[in-house]
């Protein structure tokens, strides 16, 4: 498998290349907030509805003092905002009887194994957000899976397994060196450019000659639109 991810890399670098990466990564708690507010929903919403917390409230301190139904509001643009406003009030709570403080810093300390059981016991903190965490805040070699990576992976052949927590713990047992980001982050690109859910784009598929999935489609070949903005990335 190991093989397989760097060349399934080199081709998707050649096709969309090497992804941006910001080079201050955000703090922890930061980027676990931004990808609570990623969760079904795009980018641009919940970039907004990030920027509009970061506006409104002068730290995380004062968010967890705030109304559920004033944190609502204003993430509201995210979708599902009194679920996520819920999920980030306990969470800020939780950290406060933890340790009194909202940095996360002790993630540091921790190996990815660890700090992804640390993470998880949030309520409504998955896998996939606590992995985010980890790659685009710590810096850690992880490959985090949403959707769109579930899929792909599973279309090319190199997993066969029926959920993303299943796909992310298979590809992460031993997974490359230095390569997680851009893996990551054009393996999203390819789904929702080519490689969609319906009406895929298998012509202009920069791994056809890789892909196992027998249910090709060579009828659409038109070039999508680019969706480069990626919110993890700009937090």
């Amino acid at each position: 498998m190991k093989k397989s991810i760097i060349l399934i890399d080199k081709k998707l670098k050649k096709h969309f290349s090497t992804p941006f990466k910001a080079n201050n990564s955000p703090q922890p708690l930061d980027m676990l907030i931004a990808t609570i507010l990623s969760q079904n929903t795009n980018d641009q919403n919940s970039f907004k509805a990030y920027q509009n917390l970061k506006k409104y409230f002068n730290n995380w301190e004062e968010v967890k003092n705030s109304d559920t139904n004033i944190i609502e509001d204003k993430i509201r643009i995210a979708g599902l905002g009194a679920q996520k406003a819920c999920t980030i009030k306990n969470l800020l709570d939780e950290l406060y009887k933890d340790g009194k403080n909202y940095s996360l810093s002790n993630l540091s300390k921790l190996n990815n194994e660890k700090s992804i059981q640390y993470l998880t016991q949030f309520k409504g903190v998955g896998v996939k957000t606590a992995s985010c965490v980890l790659l685009f805040s710590l810096n850690k070699n992880i490959c985090p899976v949403d959707t769109h990576v579930h899929r792909t992976l599973n279309r090319i052949g190199l997993v066969k397994t029926n959920s993303p927590d299943k796909t992310f713990f298979e590809i992460n047992k031993n997974f490359p060196p230095k390569i997680s980001h851009s893996f990551h982050t054009n393996l999203i690109r390819l789904g929702r450019e080519i490689c969609k859910p319906k009406n895929y784009k298998c012509s202009i598929c920069p791994l056809l000659e890789v892909c196992e999935f027998n249910n090709k489609n060579f009828e659409i070949n038109k070039k999508s639109k680019q969706q480069s903005f990626m919110l993890l990335d700009n937090i």
